[in-house]
C-alpha cells in the first residue's frame, strides 16, 4: 500500500528516535564529558518540542493540507537528525534534538490524518492497524538497535541512519500524497496555541522530571507541572466559548470518539506506564544487558504487533465494543499473571508467556480502540480528531510513567532507588490490572453494531477517500 509506506516510514522514524536515545545517555555523558542531569535534556528536549508543536499539527493541516505539512515535518526531522549527527557539544546537540523534536511531533497526527482521509468507515480498522506497526516496533527495536549502533559504529549514528530513510519518505511522499489545497482563510488560534503549547510542554515536564527523580515534591518539578495544567485548563475553558478553537472540542460529544478516547486513556495510563518496569526489572533485578532485555521483552511487542494486524481488519467487521472490552480484558489476564508470577528467579518461559497473553490483548485493543473513535468522521474532523488522540496518549503515558515511578518507589521503602527485588515490581504490576479494568468501563459504552451493518456517513472529498494501493 504506497500511502501507508510513505506513513510508515516517517512515524517509524519519530517513535525509534524516543526509545534508540534511552540507552545512550551514558556514552553521551561520557563523549561530552558532562553530567548525566545535562545529558538527560537530549531525550527531554525532544519530548517538549514533540509535545508542544502537536497542538498546531491540526490547524497547520487544515490550512495548507496534509502533503506541505507532512512534508515539511520530515524535512524538519532530517535536518534535526543530520544536524544531531554532527553535534560538537550537549548545548548543540540538545538544540537540534529540539529541531528533530518539531518534525517528529507533526508526523504522526499528520500520518493518522492521512490515513483517516483514505479510509472508508468500513476500511478504518485495517488502516489503524498499519499505523499501530510503528507503535510497538519502536519499544522493541529501540533498545536493541541503539545498543548495536553505540557498540558496533558510534552514538552519531542513532541520529545520521535517520537521514538516507527520511530522504527516501520525502521522495515518496512527493511522488504518492495526493495534493489538495487547505484553506486560506483559516485563522491561527494564537490564544489557545499560547495556552495548550506551554502547558503540555510544563506539564509533561514536570511529570517526566519527577518519574526519572522519582521524586515530586521538589519546586522544579512541582512549579511546570502545575503552571502547565493550570495553562491547559484555561485553554479547555476558553476552547469550549471559542467556535474556531484550536481543537474542537465538539468532537468529545460524538459518543463513539469520547468513549474511544476515554478507553485509550486509561489503557495508556496503564500499559504505557507500567512498560517502563520490564527493563529495569530485567537489568537490576537478573542482571541482564540493555540489548538482552529488549529480546526477553520480545514476545510483548511480537504478540501485539501480530495480533494488530489481524485486529484492525477484524474491527471493520464486528462490534467495537465485544472486540475491545475482550482486548482490554485479555490484558488485564496478562498483567494480572505478572502481578502474582513475578519472582527474582522467574523461569524466562514462563514470563514470555504473560508477555504473550498482554500483548495479545493489546493488540486487541489500542489500534480498534482508535478505529471506532475514529470511524465515520469527515475529512474536515480528522485533523482536529488525530490532534486529540495524540495528545491524550502522550498525557496519558507521562501520567502513567509518573505514577508507576511513584508506586515503585514506594515498594521499594520510599527511597528513589530502583528495587532489587521482584516483590515491588509484582506490587506495582497490580495497578495497571487497576486502571486496564477501569478501561472496560467505557469499552461497554463503544458501538456494539458491527461496522459493517452500518450506513457510511459521509462520502467524503477527493482527499478523504484516496484509494489505496497495494
Amino acid at each position: 500500500m504506497a500511502l501507508a509506506t510513505v506513513v510508515i516510514l516517517g512515524s517509524i522514524m519519530s517513535v525509534l528516535d524516543v526509545t534508540v536515545v534511552n540507552v545512550a545517555m551514558h556514552p553521551l555523558a561520557e563523549h561530552f564529558d558532562t553530567s548525566l542531569a545535562t545529558i538527560q535534556w537530549v531525550a527531554s528536549g525532544y519530548s517538549l518540542s514533540l509535545a508542544a508543536v502537536i497542538p498546531v499539527t491540526a490547524w497547520a493541516i487544515g490550512r495548507f493540507g496534509t502533503k506541505p505539512v507532512y512534508m515539511t515535518a520530515l524535512v524538519l526531522f532530517v535536518a534535526g537528525s543530520l544536524l544531531a549527527g554532527l553535534a560538537w557539544s550537549p548545548g548543540t546537540l540538545v538544540a537540534f534534538r529540539v529541531i528533530q523534536g518539531l518534525g517528529g511531533g507533526m508526523i504522526m497526527p499528520t500520518g493518522m490524518t492521512i490515513m483517516m482521509r483514505a479510509a472508508t468507515p468500513e476500511t478504518t480498522g485495517r488502516m489503524m492497524s498499519i499505523l499501530g506497526i510503528p507503535i510497538l516496533i519502536g519499544p522493541l527495536a529501540g533498545p536493541i538497535l541503539g545498543g548495536w549502533l553505540i557498540d558496533a559504529f558510534s552514538w552519531r549514528w542513532m541520529f545520521t541512519i535517520n537521514v538516507p530513510v527520511g530522504a527516501l519518505a520525502l521522495v515518496l511522499a512527493a511522488r504518492i500524497l495526493p495534493s489538495v489545497p487547505g484553506s486560506p482563510g483559516r485563522r491561527l488560534d494564537l490564544p489557545g496555541l499560547l495556552m495548550l503549547s506551554p502547558g503540555l510542554a510544563g506539564f509533561i515536564y514536570g511529570l517526566s522530571t519527577g518519574a526519572e527523580r522519582r521524586d515530586f515534591g521538589s519546586w522544579d518539578v512541582l512549579l511546570p507541572a502545575v503552571a502547565g495544567l493550570a495553562l491547559v485548563t484555561g485553554f479547555l475553558v476558553r476552547a469550549r466559548r471559542s467556535p474556531a478553537g484550536l481543537i474542537d472540542l465538539r468532537l468529545y460529544r460524538n459518543r463513539s470518539f469520547a468513549t474511544g478516547a476515554a478507553t485509550l486513556s486509561l489503557f495508556v495510563v496503564g500499559y504505557f506506564g507500567s512498560m517502563l518496569m520490564l527493563p529495569m526489572y530485567f537489568q537490576v533485578v537478573r542482571g541482564e544487558s540493555i540489548t538482552a532485555s529488549g529480546l526477553l521483552g520480545s514476545p510483548l511487542a511480537l504478540s501485539a504487533g501480530i495480533t494488530m494486524q489481524f485486529s484492525g481488519r477484524l474491527s471493520d467487521r464486528v462490534s467495537p465494543r465485544k472486540l475491545v472490552a475482550s482486548g482490554v480484558a485479555l490484558a488485564a489476564l496478562g498483567m494480572a499473571l505478572l502481578t502474582v508470577q513475578l519472582s527474582d528467579d522467574l523461569a524466562y518461559w514462563r514470563l514470555g508467556l504473560s508477555l504473550a497473553v498482554l500483548g495479545t490483548g493489546v493488540g486487541l485493543t489500542i489500534m480498534p480502540t482508535m478505529a471506532a473513535a475514529t470511524r465515520g468522521l469527515s475529512s474536515e474532523e480528522a485533523p482536529s480528531a488525530s490532534t486529540a488522540l495524540q495528545i491524550n496518549s502522550q498525557t496519558a503515558a507521562s501520567i502513567g510513567m509518573a505514577f508507576f515511578s511513584v508506586m515503585l518507589s514506594t515498594g521499594a521503602g520510599g527511597d528513589s532507588t530502583v528495587p532489587h527485588h521482584a516483590e515491588p515490581f509484582a506490587d506495582t504490576y497490580a495497578w495497571a490490572v487497576v486502571f486496564m479494568l477501569a478501561a472496560l468501563l467505557p469499552a461497554l459504552r463503544l458501538p456494539l453494531r458491527a461496522p459493517s451493518a452500518a450506513r457510511p456517513v459521509d462520502a467524503g472529498t477527493a482527499e478523504q477517500r484516496t484509494p489505496v494501493h497495494g
